[in-house]
C-alpha cells in the first residue's frame, strides 16, 4: 500500500494527543474515518481533527472500502471483539494495551490473525521511546555487566473516581479493564521487560484488596524468572499517600545498576564503578508516533514492528498468572 488509510474504533481521550495525530503526521499514513457509539462525539472528533468520515457503528467503519487498517482504541473489554471482526474483514489491526482483558481472549485474537493472514500489532509504545531505547542500549552494551535481577515498584495514591459513593472509573471495573489499576499500568512495565530480556518463563504472585474502595485488587506483588535466567520481582499499590508515591524500575547487574521511571520524567540513572551518569529524555508530543511509524512501515512492506500480537499476548499471560491465586479465592467466594 502506498498510503495506509486508517479507521479508528474509539476516539476518546487517548486519541486526542497521545496517539491520534500521529496517524496523520507519519509519511504514508492518513485517517479516513472514526467511530464512536455516541455519534455526536464521533462527528465532533472528526471535525476537530480534519477527518472526512465518522460512524456510530463499528461494522460500518470496518466495512468501509476506503479503510485499509483499523486502530482499536476502546477500553480493553471490547478489544477482542472489534479486533477479530476487523481481522476477519481482511484488515490489519493496531490495538490499544492491554491487548485484551485476559490471555484467553488474546489467544482468540492471535488465532484470528493467523486464520486471516492479517497482522496484529499492540500499542506498547515504550518499545520505541527514547529513554527506554537508551536503557536497552546500555544493557546490550554490557554497561552494567551481566544482568542479575530486576525490581519493579509502583505506588500511587488513589485517582479521581476510585473512592466514595461515586467510585465508577472504568479502570476499576474488571469486566471492562480486566482488573484494577494494576491491569492498566503494570502491562507497560512487564511488556518492556519482555522487550529487553525476552519472555518470562515462570511467574507467581499475590494480590489483595486492602482499602475496600472498589471490587478488584488494589495491591499486588509478584516474582518471575525470564527464559534468559534473569530474576525479577514487583510490587504495585494504588492506595498510598502522595508522599509515598514511587515509580521505579531497577535493573541490577554484576557491574552496576540502572534506575528509571516507567511513567514519570525522571532521568535514567546508571551507577557503576566509574561513577554515576544521568540521561534525560523528552517524549515526543504524540507518544505513540515512533511505534506507529514501525506499524506503517510494516504494512507498507518496508520494515517490522517490535510490538506484535505474540508479544502482547505474552504480557497478558504473565498478568493472568500473577493474579491467578487471588482470582481463584474471589471465585470461591
Amino acid at each position: 500500500m502506498e498510503t495506509i488509510r486508517w479507521g479508528f474504533i474509539g476516539c476518546g481521550d487517548v486519541t486526542e494527543v497521545k496517539s491520534g495525530p500521529a496517524f496523520q503526521k507519519i509519511e504514508g499514513s492518513t485517517i479516513t474515518a472514526v467511530m464512536r457509539r455516541n455519534g455526536d462525539k464521533a462527528k465532533d472528533y472528526a471535525q476537530r481533527h480534519g477527518i472526512g468520515r465518522w460512524y456510530d457503528d463499528a461494522d460500518r467503519l470496518i466495512g468501509d472500502s476506503e479503510v485499509d487498517a483499523v486502530y482499536v482504541a476502546t477500553p480493553p473489554g471490547s478489544h477482542a471483539e472489534y479486533t477479530i471482526r476487523a481481522l476477519e474483514a481482511g484488515k490489519p489491526v493496531y490495538v490499544e494495551k492491554p491487548m485484551a482483558v485476559n490471555y484467553d481472549q488474546c489467544r482468540e485474537m492471535l488465532a484470528a490473525s493467523e486464520r486471516t493472514g492479517q497482522p496484529l500489532f499492540v500499542a506498547y509504545y515504550r518499545r520505541r521511546l527514547p529513554a527506554f531505547l537508551k536503557v536497552k542500549e546500555l544493557i546490550d552494551a554490557g554497561t552494567i555487566g551481566s544482568v542479575r535481577l530486576v525490581n519493579l515498584r509502583l505506588f500511587w495514591p488513589p485517582r479521581e473516581g476510585d473512592t466514595g459513593p461515586d467510585a465508577s472509573h472504568w479502570h476499576i471495573q474488571p469486566e471492562i479493564s480486566g482488573g484494577g489499576h494494576f491491569f492498566d499500568l503494570a502491562p507497560h512495565q512487564l511488556d518492556y521487560l519482555d522487550y529487553v530480556f525476552g519472555p518470562i518463563a515462570s511467574v507467581g504472585g499475590q494480590a489483595a484488596n486492602q482499602a475496600g474502595w472498589y471490587e478488584p485488587e488494589d495491591i499486588v506483588t509478584a516474582s518471575f524468572t525470564f527464559q534468559s535466567g534473569v530474576l525479577g520481582a514487583g510490587a504495585w499499590c494504588f492506595t498510598v499517600s502522595e508522599e509515598s508515591s514511587t515509580d521505579v524500575i531497577e535493573i541490577v547487574g554484576s557491574e552496576g545498576d540502572i534506575r528509571f521511571p516507567c511513567f514519570g520524567s525522571d532521568p535514567v540513572v546508571v551507577t557503576t564503578a566509574s561513577g554515576r551518569e544521568e540521561y534525560q529524555f523528552e517524549n515526543p508530543p504524540h507518544v505513540h508516533q515512533p511505534l506507529v511509524e514501525t506499524v506503517v512501515r510494516a504494512l507498507r512492506g518496508d520494515g517490522s514492528c517490535p510490538s506484535t500480537g505474540e508479544s502482547g499476548a505474552r504480557t497478558a499471560w504473565v498478568m493472568d498468572r500473577i493474579v491467578e491465586e487471588w482470582r481463584g479465592k474471589q471465585d470461591k467466594g
